[in-house]
């Protein structure tokens, strides 16, 4: 029996297309509506690691979520525990924490959902951007990573 990791999971192509240009426009200050860079060091090597993400913000709370699993952010926040946050020109440090499954469906059912339904075809955006159907929460938290963000204050460090 072999204790390698099994391969991470990926995201569609278009994601890979896309993912510089948004990078490229975001890092130089360019609101692209809720959309940030987040940085966390890799896993292996200690090297930051940038990738533009959507932050669900809603009542004062953040959240971030993988629709494609097991990505390779996902494995580096996991191990990191916090991460930068770059929106509109300004760094955050941030804390991140994994929701655990019955979190995942209440995240997808009382925040997502009702999000996503407040944007004129948002909820079709997720189906057809990310294959999420955000109007089953138990079938859309299956084999996603959700993580709220936290704020890491002066006395945290």
């Amino acid at each position: 029996m072999t204790n390698r990791m099994a391969a991470a999971a990926r995201a569609p192509r278009y994601a890979s297309i896309f993912n510089p240009f948004t990078k490229a426009l975001l890092g130089a200050g360019i609101p692209l509506g809720p959309n940030a860079l987040i940085t966390v060091p890799g896993r292996t090597t200690g090297l930051p690691r940038t990738t533009p993400l959507a932050i669900i913000a809603v009542a004062g709370r953040r959240w971030i979520w993988s629709p494609w699993g097991e990505v390779h952010w996902v494995r580096n926040l996991r191990a990191a525990g916090q991460a930068t946050l770059t929106f509109r020109g300004h760094k955050e440090e941030v804390r991140a924490l994994e929701l655990e499954p019955a979190e995942r469906v209440a995240f997808f059912r009382d925040v997502l959902r009702p999000l996503a339904r407040s944007i004129r075809f948002g909820v079709t955006f997720i189906r057809v951007t990310d294959g999420v159907d955000v109007n089953d929460p138990e079938k859309a938290s299956a084999g996603r990573v959700v993580f709220e963000l936290h704020p890491v204050n002066q006395g945290d460090r």
